[in-house]
């Protein structure tokens, strides 16, 4: 199959699953097909699927990454020791996990097309994300605590696993609350990759954006929870801090100094 021909075919297996989308017409133009597939993606819910889906879906996936081209760690500069900052998209880094700043629900984006993190890492890991995290919430019974953190495969990503953790939600001012819960999720992703023997971490900009984190305040209890991490454990847990805003990337550079 071409990446095309399985682009069409996941999009009509996916409109089949639904009786609301019968009948609706599949775009010729390549682009609007994409965005159709990626909310078909995003408001699907975790269920069973063939092993035929799977093998189209995956192919797709990893293609579709390949194509947007495909960063290792390795290949990266560090700023200090064991610490690296690095701007661009989060879902084509290879390294041991990303973090993904999940809602408490831990099931992904359900909104189309969003720009979030969450929606983005779970479109590119494919269907097995979301039934993962379905299926750890399940056992837990309860949604996810603010500052806590939990460890899926990546599936389709370059990285090998990825970090779920759900930070905290800012109202009208920032409280020393929300610091400390900021503060959890680093900690707690630390030490769920330092149990599992993950060698490095990639942070996105946790809370901030959608969750209303002042992005300077963000980056300096990351960068600072991170370097206590370390010479508290003496862990040997590659740290990189992922940038996509140009504002994001000036903060932690005067902070990496």
């Amino acid at each position: 199959m071409t990446q095309d021909e399985r682009r069409v075919y996941l999009i009509k297996a996916l409109l089949a699953e639904d009786a609301r989308y019968q009948g609706m017409e599949i775009p010729a133009d390549a682009f609007q097909q994409k965005r159709l597939l990626r909310a078909l993606f995003n408001v699907r819910m975790p269920k069973l699927v063939s092993a035929e889906f799977l093998i189209v879906q995956d192919a797709y996936l990893q293609e579709a990454t390949r194509q947007k081209g495909i960063t290792d760690l390795s290949d990266l500069t560090p700023t200090q020791e064991g610490l690296y900052l690095w701007q661009g998209d989060i879902t084509t880094l290879r390294c041991g996990a990303i973090v993904n700043a999940a809602n408490s629900q831990m099931l992904g984006c359900f909104c189309p097309n969003h720009g979030c993190i969450d929606n983005a890492i779970h479109t590119y890991a494919g269907v097995q994300l979301r039934a993962a995290c379905a299926e750890l919430m399940e056992r837990q019974g309860h949604e996810e605590e603010t500052g806590r953190a939990k460890l899926t495969p990546a599936f389709n990503l370059p990285c090998d696993y990825v970090l779920h953790t759900v930070g905290p939600i800012v109202g009208h001012w920032l409280t020393r609350k929300d610091r400390e819960l900021l503060a959890s999720c680093y900690r707690s992703c630390l030490d769920l990759a330092e149990q599992d023997g993950i060698q490095s971490v990639a942070f996105c900009c946790i809370s901030t954006g959608e969750f209303h984190f002042p992005n300077d305040k963000a980056a300096e209890i990351a960068v600072r929870t991170v370097k206590e991490y370390q010479q508290q454990t003496h862990s040997k847990i590659e740290v990189i801090f992922n940038v996509f805003k140009d504002i994001d990337l000036e903060i932690y550079q005067n902070l990496l100094q």
